[in-house]
């Protein structure tokens, strides 16, 4: 009998993915932590992982990118096994702009990372999990945004928007293969305290939410490892707000 699950965690290295990635490891997960470029921050996760007793490679890919999805995917098969779990953290937040002085490279990266990344690599795991196609079920968890609410006017309107596109998907993948052994749920953040966050912004804004602080990605991550526990077993379609009530 099989004892230890995988997990799979886009955009890891750093940040919420990275904490995911952690906590992951300490529940008794094999993690692939995967990046785009900083393979120094994504092997440092793998060795704190490593370091803790747990189990868990690095492997670069654009998800964005179908041929960096289908080996990342192949790579996750021979090296740590069944996929139980992947988490679609990896995306993009800037450029901060208005939509009238976007360009449409900024438009088409956020979305070939935000969207095709999160349906590419659900499309995989699907492959994987799926009672149809001979898998034994599994889990999907799905990083949307408390901004795919607020439409986030004035500086990210584009990042809303790619957020709302993983609302639709989460729930109709969900219903699409909940027949088939899969849980699909998402997550919306609100501000959280990573280092990517602008720290003047964080001190501007935290007052407006209702508990008067940013989040923590333990927190965050958390919500996540719940969701892809067997405590979670009857919840599927989901979208789980880590926002303070905001």
């Amino acid at each position: 009998m099989r004892m230890e699950k995988v997990m799979l965690v886009t955009g890891a290295s750093r940040g919420l993915g990275a904490a995911v990635a952690l906590l992951a490891g300490t529940r008794g997960y094999a993690v692939c932590v995967n990046y785009a470029n900083d393979e120094e921050r994504a092997e440092r996760v793998v060795a704190e992982i490593r370091a803790a007793g747990g189990k868990a490679i690095a492997m670069r890919a654009d998800v964005g990118n179908d041929d960096d999805v289908v080996a990342l995917f192949k790579r996750v098969d021979a090296e740590l096994g069944v996929l139980d779990v992947l988490v679609n953290n990896a995306g993009i937040a800037r450029p901060v702009s208005r939509i009238d002085a976007l360009q449409i490279a900024d438009i088409k990266r956020m979305f070939e990372t935000n969207v095709y990344g999160t349906l590419l690599c659900s499309r995989e795991a699907i492959r994987r999990m799926s009672t149809i196609h001979g898998g034994a079920g599994g889990v999907i968890v799905n990083f949307s945004s408390v901004a795919s609410r607020l439409g986030a006017p004035g500086r990210n309107v584009h990042y809303a928007a790619s957020k709302g596109a993983i609302d639709a998907m989460t729930l109709g993948m969900a219903r699409e293969v909940a027949a088939e052994g899969i849980r699909v749920n998402a997550v919306s953040p609100g501000m959280i305290d990573t280092e990517s966050q602008d720290r003047a912004r964080i001190a501007t804004v935290q007052d407006t939410v209702p508990m008067r602080r940013p989040g923590r990605p333990e927190e965050v991550a958390n919500a996540v490892l719940w969701l892809a526990s067997d405590e979670a077993s009857y919840v599927t379609g989901t979208n789980m707000d880590v926002a303070g009530a905001r």
